[in-house]
């Protein structure tokens, strides 16, 4: 019988495609046309994927054994699973084994007895290693030497496991295994709860103070210096019930028998009962504080020099008080004002006196306008005035050489003529350069050139806030009478402080006036004077101009207000919880403000932090007249009745995530107290730190 030929029905078909590169992984072959190599080291070609989503959808529902179709991943072909490996996969999807022959459940075998056997159950000798010590035991804790041998050179190295486990031992970090206590643990089930809730509220529980233990005064049968006497049976009825050191008499009976009942028994149980119903009681933990920890750190003063310290000038004059000093921006001249006593009493007469009232009137006793050097406190000039003046401000411009003085209802802008003369001439020439226009526009305040010898006097421009309907009525009478003089006076509305901006250009005015118009700006260059507000928030007590942006601060009784000049709106409110602010200072940087008041505060402000108060100081004893900043060093200073002047360290950094360091460094005292007035204006020298102060005793007081 002639045998099939095994060859006839083979194809290449079932030729068995087997990919030969091992554990490459395939994403190496991502950019390549093939994927991997077969048996013969020829190209596995990757099948073409020319088929859409409809064609995939199309043989999907055409082939019925397209749900056991998968792609090979190591050829790229499609491979149909047989029955076998779908019947696999279900298994395994469903966490059982995958052979299917294996059981799970079959019973076990017991190889062991569980009775104890005197012979082993194997006769295996003993392996060498189970009596010869471990080559790592030995590594940590080191071999054992027999008593008088030497050690190997190579065990004599010192190992660091065996000295870390060694000082563990000896430090108790290694601890023997503790056996374990049969016995169950008794643990506070309720131990974790709320302490506010209804079971937590008992372990709060405060008890009840006893009664104090009867003493011998109680006895039946008391000692014989316990019974009081008649005198004091009588005082103690006529005491009231509070005021008895005791609720009842001592009473002495022969025995226990005789103790009649207590009449007050009742009484006492009663009120011990209130007691503990009406009495709350409650634990107060106890914390303990070192007082010491409570005060600030603060460095100490010697490490924030150079701060003034002593007195170094006195600069002698002034019949009268002295209510404003400024400095000038280069530091070699200062200028002071004195009021005129007596002056309202003085009726006046002339037209010069009505259009001019700054010129001084013989036979009264004048304000003045002194200049000063500050090297050598020698007065250069003295300028009357011929009213009180009330502010001095020096142009902040160094080609500049102009002071505003602010005497009555005037602003009267000198040139003083002191240092380079060619500040001085170029200042004449700014003033001078001016042309009026041809149309004037109505303003609130009047602008007057000075005559020759106002002139000679250093007088160039005066501005005047008086009435000008009432000034009109008496130009017309070419004169004045007396009615008419105090129509003037009526009419008057005096000037309170003068500041300028910080380029020397613009100038502030405060009006001690009611209305919108108590705040008054004038520009030089052009003579132009407008009013900035629309409506009055109080009367306004000072005002200054930011030094870096256009903001206008305005200090009324109660509060601070920041105004933007460009976009005329109200940009912050600083309240600074004070009962009337006297006086404001901005930080050269323009990102902090202090305040000072009448009540004897002065109040820092952070501009960037809050529109509250930053910190407030109460180190003057009575009321604040001036403040200051240094324009270089973080030095500022307040002046008070109390005749002193308190110079702080206020440190403001750059970091905004810092506060500013506010440090107390010296009290400087020198002016004597006159009519309940101490000192009245501070400022500081624009390069060094040094402080001048202005008193009601008629001095000017240098402190370095």
């Amino acid at each position: 019988m002639q045998g099939d030929d095994e060859y006839a029905e083979d194809s290449s078909d079932e030729e068995d495609v087997r990919n030969t590169v091992g554990n490459v992984p395939l994403e190496w072959y991502d950019d390549f046309p093939h994927v991997g190599y077969d048996l013969d080291g020829k190209h596995i070609y990757k099948p073409l994927r020319t088929r859409d989503e409809l064609d995939q959808f199309l043989d999907k529902m055409d082939d019925p054994d397209h749900w056991r179709t998968v792609q090979d991943r190591m050829t790229g072909h499609d491979m149909r699973l047989t029955d076998e490996q779908v019947a696999l996969v279900q298994r395994l999807q469903r966490g059982q084994f995958g052979d299917v022959s294996f059981n799970p459940c079959e019973p076990a075998v017991d190889f062991f007895s569980g009775d104890l056997m005197i012979h082993p159950v194997t006769n295996r000798p003993a392996d060498k290693r189970s009596f010869i010590p471990s080559l790592v035991e030995r590594e940590k804790v080191g071999p054992a030497l027999p008593l008088g041998a030497r050690p190997w050179p190579a065990l004599t190295k010192p190992r660091p496991q065996v000295s870390r486990m060694v000082h563990a031992i000896k430090m108790g970090w290694i601890q023997p295994r503790r056996p374990r206590d049969p016995t169950c643990s008794i643990y506070d089930l309720w131990a974790q709860e709320d302490p506010n809730a209804v079971l937590g509220r008992h372990k709060m529980h405060v008890p009840a103070p006893k009664l104090a233990l009867p003493g011998h005064a109680e006895s039946y049968n008391p000692p014989p210096e316990y019974l009081p006497s008649e005198e004091e049976c009588l005082a103690w009825e006529q005491q009231e019930p509070s005021e008895r050191k005791r609720d009842f008499l001592p009473h002495k009976f022969p025995s226990l028998r005789a103790v009649p009942a207590y009449s007050r028994f009742i009484q006492e149980r009663f009120e011990r009962c209130l007691d503990l119903y009406l009495c709350p009681r409650q634990r107060k933990m106890r914390v303990n504080v070192d007082p010491e920890d409570l005060i600030p750190k603060l460095p100490r003063p010697r490490d924030l020099q150079p701060f003034p310290t002593c007195q170094a000038l006195v600069y002698r004059g002034h019949s009268d008080l002295v209510r404003c000093l400024s400095v000038s921006p280069g530091g070699q001249w200062l200028a002071s004002g004195e009021p005129a006593w007596g002056q309202s009493q003085n009726g006046g007469q002339g037209e010069g006196q009505v259009l001019r009232p700054y010129l001084p009137r013989p036979g009264s006793d004048d304000g003045s306008l002194r200049l000063w050097e500050v090297a050598t406190a020698r007065c250069m000039r003295t300028v009357p005035v011929g009213g009180m003046v009330k502010s001095v401000a020096w142009n902040p411009s160094p080609t500049t050489c102009l002071v505003a003085v602010a005497v009555e209802d005037v602003v009267l802008l000198l040139n003083p003529g002191l240092g380079d003369r060619l500040v001085v001439g170029s200042t004449d020439q700014l003033l001078s350069a001016f042309a009026p226009p041809e149309e004037p526009a109505l303003q609130p305040a009047r602008w007057l050139e000075a005559s020759k010898s106002e002139r000679q006097r250093g007088l160039r421009l005066c501005i005047c806030h008086d009435k000008v309907g009432a000034l009109g009525v008496l130009e017309e009478d070419g004169g004045g009478q007396g009615g008419s003089s105090s129509a003037n006076l009526a009419l008057l509305q005096p000037v309170t402080q003068v500041t300028w901006h910080g380029r020397g250009d613009y100038m502030a005015v405060v009006l001690a006036t009611s209305g919108h118009t108590q705040v008054l700006i004038h520009q030089l260059s052009r003579r132009r004077s407008q009013s900035p507000f629309r409506r009055s928030h109080g009367q306004v007590q000072h005002v200054a101009f930011h030094p870096v942006r256009p903001f206008l601060l305005v200090a009324s009784q109660r509060s601070v207000r920041l105004y933007h000049l460009l976009r005329q709106e109200l940009t912050k409110k600083l309240v600074p919880n004070c009962k009337w602010v006297s006086s404001l200072a901005v930080h050269p940087a323009g990102d902090n403000v202090i305040c000072g008041s009448y009540d004897s505060k002065l109040v820092w402000f952070d501009l960037d932090l809050s529109t509250r108060p930053y910190r407030v100081l109460r180190h003057h004893k009575k009321a604040l007249r001036a403040v200051a900043f240094h324009a270089r060093y973080p030095l500022f200073a307040s002046g008070s009745d109390d005749g002193s002047i308190i110079v702080c360290h206020g440190m403001v950094y750059n970091d905004l995530l810092q506060n500013p360091l506010l440090v107390p460094v010296k009290v400087l005292k020198g002016h004597v107290l006159a009519r309940g007035l101490g000192v009245l204006d501070v400022a500081f020298h624009p390069t060094q730190p040094w402080v001048f102060s202005s008193g009601a005793d008629g001095t000017i007081r240098l402190f370095t």
